[in-house]
Protein backbone atom coordinates (compact mmCIF):
# COMPACT_ATOMS: atom_id res chain seq x y z
CA UNK A 1 0.00 0.00 0.00
CA UNK A 2 2.86 2.39 0.75
CA UNK A 3 4.44 1.65 -2.63
CA UNK A 4 1.10 2.23 -4.36
CA UNK A 5 0.60 5.56 -2.60
CA UNK A 6 4.10 6.65 -3.64
CA UNK A 7 3.33 5.70 -7.25
CA UNK A 8 0.02 7.59 -7.24
CA UNK A 9 1.65 10.65 -5.68
CA UNK A 10 4.44 10.58 -8.27
CA UNK A 11 1.98 10.36 -11.16
CA UNK A 12 -0.07 13.19 -9.68
CA UNK A 13 3.02 15.42 -9.49
CA UNK A 14 3.90 14.59 -13.10
CA UNK A 15 0.40 15.43 -14.32
CA UNK A 16 0.30 18.66 -12.27
CA UNK A 17 3.58 19.70 -13.89
CA UNK A 18 2.23 18.78 -17.34
CA UNK A 19 -0.93 20.85 -16.85
CA UNK A 20 1.03 23.79 -15.41
CA UNK A 21 3.11 23.99 -18.59
CA UNK A 22 0.04 24.37 -20.82
CA UNK A 23 -0.30 28.14 -20.41
CA UNK A 24 3.29 29.08 -21.37
CA UNK A 25 3.09 26.51 -24.16
CA UNK A 26 -0.11 28.14 -25.43
CA UNK A 27 1.50 31.60 -25.39
CA UNK A 28 4.56 30.27 -27.21
CA UNK A 29 2.49 28.49 -29.86
CA UNK A 30 0.42 31.63 -30.59
CA UNK A 31 3.53 33.82 -30.86
CA UNK A 32 5.18 31.45 -33.31
CA UNK A 33 2.05 30.91 -35.35
CA UNK A 34 0.36 34.34 -35.58
CA UNK A 35 -1.54 33.34 -38.71
CA UNK A 36 -3.46 30.56 -37.02
CA UNK A 37 -7.07 31.58 -36.26
CA UNK A 38 -7.94 31.94 -32.58
CA UNK A 39 -10.53 29.23 -33.02
CA UNK A 40 -7.72 26.74 -33.69
CA UNK A 41 -5.02 28.12 -31.40
CA UNK A 42 -4.72 27.89 -27.66
CA UNK A 43 -3.81 31.41 -26.61
CA UNK A 44 -2.97 32.58 -23.13
CA UNK A 45 -6.55 33.60 -22.43
CA UNK A 46 -7.86 30.20 -23.53
CA UNK A 47 -5.97 28.26 -20.86
CA UNK A 48 -7.83 29.61 -17.86
CA UNK A 49 -7.69 28.28 -14.31
CA UNK A 50 -10.97 26.44 -14.87
CA UNK A 51 -9.57 24.72 -17.97
CA UNK A 52 -6.40 23.71 -16.12
CA UNK A 53 -8.28 22.33 -13.11
CA UNK A 54 -10.69 20.43 -15.36
CA UNK A 55 -7.79 18.91 -17.27
CA UNK A 56 -5.97 17.99 -14.06
CA UNK A 57 -9.06 16.24 -12.69
CA UNK A 58 -9.27 14.23 -15.92
CA UNK A 59 -5.65 13.18 -15.70
CA UNK A 60 -4.79 12.48 -12.05
CA UNK A 61 -5.16 8.79 -11.02
CA UNK A 62 -8.17 9.06 -8.73
CA UNK A 63 -9.87 5.78 -9.61
CA UNK A 64 -7.58 3.36 -7.80
CA UNK A 65 -7.36 5.62 -4.74
CA UNK A 66 -11.14 5.45 -4.36
CA UNK A 67 -11.12 1.68 -4.84
CA UNK A 68 -8.55 0.89 -2.12
CA UNK A 69 -11.12 0.96 0.69
CA UNK A 70 -13.58 -1.10 -1.35
CA UNK A 71 -10.90 -3.72 -2.05
CA UNK A 72 -10.09 -3.95 1.67
CA UNK A 73 -13.77 -4.36 2.58
CA UNK A 74 -14.14 -7.07 -0.07
CA UNK A 75 -11.22 -8.96 1.49
CA UNK A 76 -12.77 -8.70 4.96
CA UNK A 77 -16.05 -10.02 3.53
CA UNK A 78 -14.28 -13.05 2.05
CA UNK A 79 -12.82 -13.84 5.45
CA UNK A 80 -16.19 -13.44 7.17
CA UNK A 81 -17.56 -16.10 4.81
CA UNK A 82 -14.91 -18.42 6.29
CA UNK A 83 -15.75 -17.42 9.88
CA UNK A 84 -12.70 -15.19 10.32
CA UNK A 85 -13.12 -11.65 11.65
CA UNK A 86 -10.50 -9.17 10.43
CA UNK A 87 -10.06 -5.94 12.38
CA UNK A 88 -9.19 -3.99 9.23
CA UNK A 89 -8.69 -4.33 5.50
CA UNK A 90 -5.04 -3.51 6.06
CA UNK A 91 -4.61 -6.80 7.97
CA UNK A 92 -6.04 -8.76 5.02
CA UNK A 93 -3.71 -6.98 2.60
CA UNK A 94 -0.75 -7.68 4.89
CA UNK A 95 -1.62 -11.39 4.73
CA UNK A 96 -1.04 -11.28 0.98
CA UNK A 97 2.47 -9.93 1.49
CA UNK A 98 3.47 -12.47 4.16
CA UNK A 99 6.93 -13.98 3.68
CA UNK A 100 7.13 -16.15 6.81
CA UNK A 101 4.41 -18.35 8.27
CA UNK A 102 4.76 -19.48 11.90
CA UNK A 103 2.60 -22.51 12.67
CA UNK A 104 2.13 -24.39 15.92
CA UNK A 105 2.77 -28.08 15.49
CA UNK A 106 0.00 -29.42 17.69
CA UNK A 107 -3.44 -28.95 16.17
CA UNK A 108 -2.16 -27.17 13.07
CA UNK A 109 0.34 -29.48 11.41
CA UNK A 110 -0.62 -32.56 13.41
CA UNK A 111 -4.07 -33.74 14.49
CA UNK A 112 -3.38 -32.32 17.92
CA UNK A 113 -4.52 -35.33 19.91
CA UNK A 114 -1.21 -36.51 21.31
CA UNK A 115 -2.01 -39.50 23.47
CA UNK A 116 0.07 -41.47 25.92
CA UNK A 117 0.94 -44.76 24.24
CA UNK A 118 3.72 -46.25 26.37
CA UNK A 119 5.50 -45.95 29.72
CA UNK A 120 9.24 -46.65 29.35
CA UNK A 121 10.88 -47.06 32.80
CA UNK A 122 14.60 -46.71 33.44
CA UNK A 123 16.61 -49.55 34.97
CA UNK A 124 15.45 -50.43 38.46
CA UNK A 125 12.00 -48.86 38.02
CA UNK A 126 8.89 -50.96 37.41
CA UNK A 127 6.37 -49.89 34.75
CA UNK A 128 3.65 -49.72 37.43
CA UNK A 129 5.75 -47.36 39.59
CA UNK A 130 6.40 -45.12 36.59
CA UNK A 131 2.70 -45.16 35.66
CA UNK A 132 1.69 -44.22 39.21
CA UNK A 133 4.19 -41.33 39.32
CA UNK A 134 3.17 -40.13 35.85
CA UNK A 135 -0.51 -40.19 36.78
CA UNK A 136 0.01 -38.31 40.05
CA UNK A 137 2.14 -35.63 38.38
CA UNK A 138 -0.51 -35.20 35.67
CA UNK A 139 -3.54 -34.66 37.91
CA UNK A 140 -3.03 -30.87 37.78
CA UNK A 141 -2.24 -30.91 34.05
CA UNK A 142 -5.43 -29.95 32.20
CA UNK A 143 -3.87 -30.31 28.75
CA UNK A 144 -5.11 -33.17 26.51
CA UNK A 145 -1.74 -34.84 26.93
CA UNK A 146 -2.00 -34.71 30.71
CA UNK A 147 -5.53 -36.12 30.65
CA UNK A 148 -4.42 -38.95 28.35
CA UNK A 149 -1.65 -39.97 30.77
CA UNK A 150 -4.16 -40.24 33.63
CA UNK A 151 -6.49 -42.39 31.51
CA UNK A 152 -3.68 -44.54 30.06
CA UNK A 153 -2.29 -45.33 33.52
CA UNK A 154 -5.77 -46.35 34.65
CA UNK A 155 -6.43 -48.56 31.62
CA UNK A 156 -3.02 -50.23 31.40
CA UNK A 157 -2.18 -50.68 35.08
CA UNK A 158 -5.55 -50.51 36.82
CA UNK A 159 -4.66 -47.31 38.67
CA UNK A 160 -7.72 -45.49 39.94
CA UNK A 161 -8.19 -42.05 38.37
CA UNK A 162 -7.62 -39.89 41.44
CA UNK A 163 -8.54 -36.21 41.76
CA UNK A 164 -6.48 -33.37 43.28
CA UNK A 165 -9.10 -32.96 46.02
CA UNK A 166 -8.37 -36.42 47.43
CA UNK A 167 -4.86 -35.37 48.51
CA UNK A 168 -5.50 -32.59 51.01
CA UNK A 169 -1.84 -32.13 51.99
CA UNK A 170 -0.58 -31.96 48.40
CA UNK A 171 0.73 -28.87 46.60
CA UNK A 172 -0.13 -29.03 42.91
CA UNK A 173 2.13 -27.63 40.21
CA UNK A 174 0.11 -26.77 37.11
CA UNK A 175 1.63 -27.06 33.66
CA UNK A 176 2.80 -23.79 32.07
CA UNK A 177 4.53 -22.88 28.82
CA UNK A 178 7.35 -21.31 30.82
CA UNK A 179 8.28 -24.22 33.11
CA UNK A 180 7.08 -26.92 30.66
CA UNK A 181 6.35 -29.17 33.65
CA UNK A 182 3.52 -30.15 35.94
CA UNK A 183 3.70 -32.06 39.19
CA UNK A 184 2.82 -32.43 42.84
CA UNK A 185 4.57 -32.06 46.20
CA UNK A 186 3.30 -34.43 48.90
CA UNK A 187 5.37 -33.59 51.92
CA UNK A 188 8.98 -34.48 51.11
CA UNK A 189 7.88 -36.61 48.15
CA UNK A 190 7.94 -34.51 44.97
CA UNK A 191 7.07 -35.51 41.41
CA UNK A 192 7.53 -33.67 38.12
CA UNK A 193 6.49 -34.60 34.57
CA UNK A 194 7.25 -32.60 31.43
CA UNK A 195 9.76 -31.86 28.71
CA UNK A 196 12.86 -33.99 29.18
CA UNK A 197 15.20 -30.99 29.29
CA UNK A 198 13.02 -29.22 31.87
CA UNK A 199 12.81 -32.30 34.12
CA UNK A 200 16.57 -32.89 33.76
CA UNK A 201 17.26 -29.30 34.85
CA UNK A 202 14.91 -29.77 37.82
CA UNK A 203 16.71 -32.95 38.89
CA UNK A 204 20.09 -31.20 38.62
CA UNK A 205 18.77 -28.23 40.59
CA UNK A 206 17.66 -30.62 43.34
CA UNK A 207 21.19 -32.02 43.52
CA UNK A 208 20.63 -35.23 41.61
CA UNK A 209 22.07 -36.70 38.43
CA UNK A 210 20.33 -37.79 35.24
CA UNK A 211 21.05 -41.39 34.15
CA UNK A 212 22.78 -41.65 30.78
CA UNK A 213 20.21 -44.27 29.84
CA UNK A 214 17.60 -41.51 29.56
CA UNK A 215 19.26 -39.96 26.50
CA UNK A 216 19.00 -43.14 24.43
CA UNK A 217 15.31 -43.63 25.28
CA UNK A 218 14.49 -40.00 24.48
CA UNK A 219 16.35 -40.16 21.16
CA UNK A 220 14.53 -43.35 20.19
CA UNK A 221 11.09 -41.89 20.91
CA UNK A 222 11.98 -38.64 19.16
CA UNK A 223 13.38 -40.33 16.07
CA UNK A 224 10.07 -42.18 15.65
CA UNK A 225 8.21 -38.85 15.58
CA UNK A 226 6.84 -39.26 19.08
CA UNK A 227 7.08 -36.82 21.97
CA UNK A 228 9.00 -38.00 25.06
CA UNK A 229 8.02 -36.67 28.47
CA UNK A 230 10.29 -37.41 31.40
CA UNK A 231 9.05 -38.19 34.91
CA UNK A 232 11.27 -37.10 37.79
CA UNK A 233 11.03 -37.78 41.51
CA UNK A 234 12.53 -36.64 44.79
CA UNK A 235 12.01 -39.25 47.52
CA UNK A 236 13.86 -39.28 50.82
CA UNK A 237 16.02 -36.44 49.52
CA UNK A 238 17.25 -38.40 46.49
CA UNK A 239 16.34 -36.81 43.12
CA UNK A 240 16.18 -39.10 40.08
CA UNK A 241 14.43 -39.74 36.78
CA UNK A 242 11.98 -42.64 36.74
CA UNK A 243 11.37 -42.97 33.02
CA UNK A 244 9.70 -41.62 29.90
CA UNK A 245 6.11 -41.28 28.71
CA UNK A 246 5.77 -41.78 24.95
CA UNK A 247 3.17 -39.47 23.33
CA UNK A 248 2.06 -40.11 19.76
CA UNK A 249 0.61 -37.66 17.24
CA UNK A 250 -0.13 -37.85 13.50
CA UNK A 251 0.56 -35.31 10.74
CA UNK A 252 -2.64 -34.17 9.04
CA UNK A 253 -3.33 -35.54 5.58
CA UNK A 254 -2.35 -33.21 2.73
CA UNK A 255 -0.13 -30.90 4.79
CA UNK A 256 2.98 -31.58 2.67
CA UNK A 257 1.11 -30.55 -0.49
CA UNK A 258 -0.08 -27.34 1.15
CA UNK A 259 3.42 -26.47 2.30
CA UNK A 260 4.76 -27.17 -1.19
CA UNK A 261 2.20 -24.68 -2.51
CA UNK A 262 3.31 -22.12 0.10
CA UNK A 263 6.90 -22.61 -1.02
CA UNK A 264 5.95 -21.98 -4.65
CA UNK A 265 4.28 -18.76 -3.51
CA UNK A 266 7.56 -17.67 -1.93
CA UNK A 267 6.41 -18.18 1.66
CA UNK A 268 8.76 -19.73 4.23
CA UNK A 269 7.02 -22.00 6.74
CA UNK A 270 8.33 -22.48 10.29
CA UNK A 271 6.91 -25.04 12.72
CA UNK A 272 6.80 -23.96 16.38
CA UNK A 273 6.79 -26.70 19.00
CA UNK A 274 7.71 -27.38 22.59
CA UNK A 275 9.13 -30.78 21.60
CA UNK A 276 12.83 -31.52 21.64
CA UNK A 277 14.85 -30.98 18.42
CA UNK A 278 14.82 -34.66 17.38
CA UNK A 279 11.03 -34.95 17.56
CA UNK A 280 10.62 -31.56 15.90
CA UNK A 281 12.92 -32.57 13.04
CA UNK A 282 11.07 -35.85 12.48
CA UNK A 283 7.69 -34.09 12.29
CA UNK A 284 9.10 -31.24 10.18
CA UNK A 285 10.57 -33.67 7.66
CA UNK A 286 7.33 -35.61 7.44
CA UNK A 287 5.17 -32.49 7.04
CA UNK A 288 7.56 -30.73 4.65
CA UNK A 289 8.00 -27.41 6.47
CA UNK A 290 11.05 -25.28 5.70
CA UNK A 291 12.28 -24.87 9.27
CA UNK A 292 11.31 -25.50 12.89
CA UNK A 293 11.80 -23.98 16.33
CA UNK A 294 12.05 -26.68 19.01
CA UNK A 295 11.53 -26.35 22.78
CA UNK A 296 9.99 -22.97 22.07
CA UNK A 297 8.98 -20.57 24.82
CA UNK A 298 6.93 -17.37 24.36
CA UNK A 299 10.19 -15.42 24.46
CA UNK A 300 11.62 -17.60 21.68
CA UNK A 301 8.57 -16.89 19.50
CA UNK A 302 8.96 -13.16 20.01
CA UNK A 303 12.68 -13.30 19.22
CA UNK A 304 12.02 -15.27 16.02
CA UNK A 305 9.37 -12.80 14.83
CA UNK A 306 11.64 -9.82 15.47
CA UNK A 307 14.53 -11.53 13.67
CA UNK A 308 12.35 -12.19 10.62
CA UNK A 309 11.04 -8.63 10.59
CA UNK A 310 14.55 -7.24 10.94
CA UNK A 311 15.34 -9.03 7.68
CA UNK A 312 12.53 -7.16 5.92
CA UNK A 313 10.01 -10.02 5.99
CA UNK A 314 6.34 -9.95 7.00
CA UNK A 315 5.32 -12.57 9.57
CA UNK A 316 1.99 -14.31 10.24
CA UNK A 317 1.23 -16.55 13.21
CA UNK A 318 -1.62 -18.06 15.23
CA UNK A 319 -2.09 -18.23 18.98
CA UNK A 320 -4.69 -18.69 21.70
CA UNK A 321 -3.01 -18.22 25.06
CA UNK A 322 -2.13 -15.21 27.14
CA UNK A 323 1.54 -16.09 26.66
CA UNK A 324 0.99 -15.80 22.88
CA UNK A 325 -0.33 -12.23 23.14
CA UNK A 326 3.04 -10.42 22.82
CA UNK A 327 3.98 -12.45 19.73
CA UNK A 328 0.51 -11.96 18.19
CA UNK A 329 0.82 -8.21 18.69
CA UNK A 330 4.32 -8.18 17.20
CA UNK A 331 3.41 -10.25 14.12
CA UNK A 332 2.21 -8.45 11.00
CA UNK A 333 -0.73 -10.86 10.81
CA UNK A 334 -1.81 -12.31 14.16
CA UNK A 335 -4.74 -14.75 14.08
CA UNK A 336 -6.20 -15.45 17.52
CA UNK A 337 -8.47 -18.41 18.20
CA UNK A 338 -12.02 -17.67 19.37
CA UNK A 339 -11.57 -20.19 22.18
CA UNK A 340 -8.43 -18.36 23.30
CA UNK A 341 -8.00 -15.82 26.06
CA UNK A 342 -9.18 -12.22 25.84
CA UNK A 343 -5.57 -11.06 25.84
CA UNK A 344 -4.79 -13.12 22.73
CA UNK A 345 -7.89 -11.87 20.88
CA UNK A 346 -7.10 -8.27 21.75
CA UNK A 347 -3.48 -8.64 20.62
CA UNK A 348 -4.23 -10.22 17.22
CA UNK A 349 -5.66 -8.40 14.23
CA UNK A 350 -7.87 -11.35 13.23
CA UNK A 351 -10.06 -13.80 15.17
CA UNK A 352 -10.94 -17.26 13.85
CA UNK A 353 -14.45 -18.09 15.09
CA UNK A 354 -13.91 -21.80 14.34
CA UNK A 355 -10.63 -21.87 16.32
CA UNK A 356 -8.95 -23.76 13.47
CA UNK A 357 -5.23 -22.87 13.28
CA UNK A 358 -4.97 -24.22 9.72
CA UNK A 359 -7.15 -21.29 8.60
CA UNK A 360 -3.95 -19.22 8.58
CA UNK A 361 -2.99 -20.83 5.28
CA UNK A 362 -6.39 -19.92 3.77
CA UNK A 363 -6.05 -16.36 5.07
CA UNK A 364 -2.72 -15.98 3.27
CA UNK A 365 -4.27 -17.34 0.06
CA UNK A 366 -7.13 -14.82 0.28
CA UNK A 367 -4.62 -12.04 0.88
CA UNK A 368 -2.72 -13.12 -2.25
CA UNK A 369 -5.96 -13.03 -4.27
CA UNK A 370 -6.62 -9.54 -2.95
CA UNK A 371 -3.18 -8.36 -4.04
CA UNK A 372 -3.70 -9.79 -7.54
CA UNK A 373 -7.05 -7.98 -7.81
CA UNK A 374 -5.57 -4.71 -6.61
CA UNK A 375 -2.62 -5.05 -8.99
CA UNK A 376 -4.93 -5.60 -11.95
CA UNK A 377 -7.07 -2.59 -11.05
CA UNK A 378 -3.98 -0.43 -10.49
CA UNK A 379 -2.54 -1.37 -13.89
CA UNK A 380 -5.84 -0.60 -15.61
CA UNK A 381 -6.28 2.72 -13.79
CA UNK A 382 -2.76 3.98 -14.54
CA UNK A 383 -2.94 2.87 -18.18
CA UNK A 384 -6.29 4.64 -18.49
CA UNK A 385 -4.92 7.89 -17.03
CA UNK A 386 -1.86 7.87 -19.30
CA UNK A 387 -4.10 7.15 -22.30
CA UNK A 388 -6.24 10.17 -21.40
CA UNK A 389 -3.12 12.34 -21.31
CA UNK A 390 -2.05 11.28 -24.81
CA UNK A 391 -5.61 11.72 -26.08
CA UNK A 392 -6.33 15.21 -24.70
CA UNK A 393 -2.99 17.03 -25.17
CA UNK A 394 -2.68 16.32 -28.95
CA UNK A 395 -6.28 17.46 -29.44
CA UNK A 396 -5.54 20.77 -27.71
CA UNK A 397 -2.58 21.66 -29.94
CA UNK A 398 -3.40 19.94 -33.23
CA UNK A 399 -4.51 23.25 -34.75
CA UNK A 400 -1.13 24.84 -34.06
CA UNK A 401 1.03 21.81 -34.63
CA UNK A 402 -0.59 19.69 -37.37
CA UNK A 403 1.94 16.92 -36.82
CA UNK A 404 0.19 16.08 -33.53
CA UNK A 405 -2.79 14.88 -35.55
CA UNK A 406 -1.09 11.48 -35.74
CA UNK A 407 -1.46 11.16 -31.96
CA UNK A 408 -5.09 12.29 -31.97
CA UNK A 409 -6.32 8.73 -32.35
CA UNK A 410 -9.72 9.53 -30.83
CA UNK A 411 -10.29 12.45 -33.27
CA UNK A 412 -11.29 14.84 -30.53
Amino acid sequence: EIALNILLASLTIIFVFAVATLQPLAIYSKMNNPGVPDSLALNADGVTGIVMVALLVCLIPTTIGALLSAIGIAGMDRLVQRNVLAMSGRAVEAAGDVNTLLLDKTGTITLGNRQASEFIPLSGVTPAALADAAQLSSLADETPEGRSIVVFAKEQYGLRARTPGELADATWIEFSATTRMSGVDIGEHRLRKGATSAVAEWVHAEGGTVPTELGGIVDGVSASGGTPLAVGEVRDGAPTVLGVVHLKDVVKHGMRERFDEMRRMGIRTVMITGDNPLTAKAIADEAGVDDFLAEATPEDKMALIKAEQAGGRLVAMTGDGTNDAPALAQADVGVAMNTGTSAAKEAGNMVDLDSDPTKLIEIVEIGKQLLITRGALTTFSIANDIAKYFAIIPALFVGVFPGLDLLNVMRL
